[in-house]
């Protein structure tokens, strides 16, 4: 199975609550949708072991199929759509986003 996988912070002006509320009532559903995702989570950091997390978000895209996923997914009309709406609220600088394939 694939995983894509963000790290991020929120844009300014954009409150934690807000953005629960997107994720819950759109983001999620939204990405469950897709033909090719199995599930997706999102992780609120609340803290570090050692130090302090860069990141106040975890997204984690579980998907039967990176290829299918990319290939099929990413560039239809409503994915595109989706990513208007939704990149703005995600602060671009530090945003990362990896993606590989589950080992265990």
């Amino acid at each position: 199975m694939g995983k894509e996988i963000s790290v991020y912070n929120l844009a300014d002006g954009v409150t934690d609550e807000q953005y629960r509320e997107h994720a819950k009532n759109i983001k999620g559903p939204f990405l469950e949708s897709l033909p090719s995702v199995r599930k997706f989570e999102l992780v609120r950091i609340k803290g570090a072991v050692t130090g302090e997390s860069p990141y106040t978000y975890v997204g984690i895209l579980h998907v039967d199929n990176l290829d299918e996923f990319y290939q099929r997914d990413v560039p239809s009309q409503q994915f595109q759509e989706f990513l208007k709406e939704v990149m703005p609220m995600i602060k671009q600088e530090g945003h990362h986003m990896m993606y590989g394939e589950e080992i265990y």
